[in-house]
């Protein structure tokens, strides 16, 4: 019997899937963001020229880190995080950073704009995934993980004070499930779990912001006008789509009644158009790139690709599980994207580039017969 391994073509489904996420996203972004755009912009397709610039250099992105060997990035994990640490500090340079509704998450070099933040993100992955493929022993012990604790942490500290609860809870929540999928015991991750919650609730009790978030989730109604305003209009553009939806382009709630419809609360729009029906497609749509990821992690050769892949599905899974749950009223409400829909090219390209790199994996994955 003869044995020799041939590469895979890669998970190619996967590829199509981003794409017509991606793609519907553009078409969706142009339904909700078309009256408001003309009446701030005065150009209807202000937000649509950007998202589809954005989807461009994602399918360039992505299908280049499809194509260059995923180990390759092992040499850019520590000036990566270097370089990340350093623009989530530039959000506070005056003249650099980018302030809107009172919070510092942007960059401008030029006639560029960036957040840090989503950066942040995959670098926190590779972070990992570099550490524990080269100590894979180092998951047994407390101190072992101490690296992957501090960066996380720092990250975490940079980007709350921009403020930005909702990618905090990502990036910590990506932490500790990287912690749990390297290997790290129980008892330890306990250890790390307690703390961060209980510095959940300080967090959202010491900001009047978040604590009126928080009531207007418990009740919406008490401040119709205020806190509680964006979480009805969610549910009244959800409740309108009915099974079927009201039709493609033929929302109400996006004649600004709905904020930021573009972005946040795309989902609420999609579902007012399309309905229950349509929005149970989309989401298994998200369901299968989520999963599709989850098997390429497991079908791995290594434990580089194996921590990359789960650490990208993971960042996947979790940015689309809080949107959800937020726009239909299960969490209290906070502004986080939904990835590949929602209005933002920094977030649009990463998750596109991230693609890229479980495609790759894939590609990489050998039979042996």
């Amino acid at each position: 019997m003869i044995n020799y391994k041939k590469k895979n073509k890669g998970n190619l489904s996967i590829l199509f899937a981003v794409i017509f996420l991606a793609s519907v996203g553009v078409v969706f972004i142009y339904s909700a963001s078309n009256y408001s755009a003309f009446s701030t912009y005065k150009d209807s397709l202000f937000f649509v020229k950007k998202q589809a610039i954005g989807v461009v250099i994602g399918i360039i992105a992505m299908f280049i880190m499809g194509y260059i060997d995923y180990r390759r990035l092992k040499k850019i994990c520590i000036p990566l995080a270097i370089i990340t640490i350093v623009l989530l500090l530039l959000v506070f340079v005056p003249k650099i950073g980018v302030e809107n509704y009172g919070a510092k998450r942007w960059i401008k070099l030029g006639p560029l704009t960036m957040q840090p933040s989503e950066i942040a993100k995959f670098s926190l992955i590779l972070f990992c995934a570099s550490y524990y493929s080269d100590n894979p022993e180092k998951s047994k012990s407390f101190w072992g993980n101490l690296p992957v604790i501090l960066y996380g942490i720092i990250l975490c500290l940079l980007i709350i004070i921009e403020p930005n609860m909702s990618i905090t809870v990502c990036v910590g929540a990506l932490m500790l499930s990287m912690l749990f999928a390297s290997g790290m015991k129980i008892k330890h991750l306990t250890l790390l779990l307690l703390p961060a919650l209980i510095l959940g609730v300080v967090l959202i009790l010491i900001a009047p912001y978040r604590l009126n978030r928080l009531y207007a989730f418990l009740d919406p109604w008490s401040n119709p006008k205020g806190e509680g305003y964006q979480l009805l209009q969610s549910l009244y553009a959800l409740g309108s789509g009915g099974w079927f939806g009201v039709g493609l382009f033929k929302s109400r709630q996006k004649y600004a009644f709905l904020p930021f419809a573009e972005s946040d609360f795309i989902l609420s729009v999609i579902g007012e158009e399309v309905g229950f029906v349509g929005l149970l497609v989309l989401l298994l749509i998200y369901l299968f790139v989520i999963i599709s990821g989850i098997k390429i992690a497991g079908k791995s050769n290594d434990l580089f690709g194996y921590l990359l892949a789960v650490g990208i599905s993971l960042i996947f899974g979790i940015q689309t599980i809080i949107n959800v749950l937020v726009v239909s009223g299960s969490i209290p409400p906070t502004g986080l994207s939904l990835p590949l829909l929602s209005s933002g090219n920094t977030s649009i390209i990463i998750f596109m580039a991230e693609i890229g790199v479980l495609y790759n994996i894939s590609r990489n994955n050998s039979l042996t017969f």
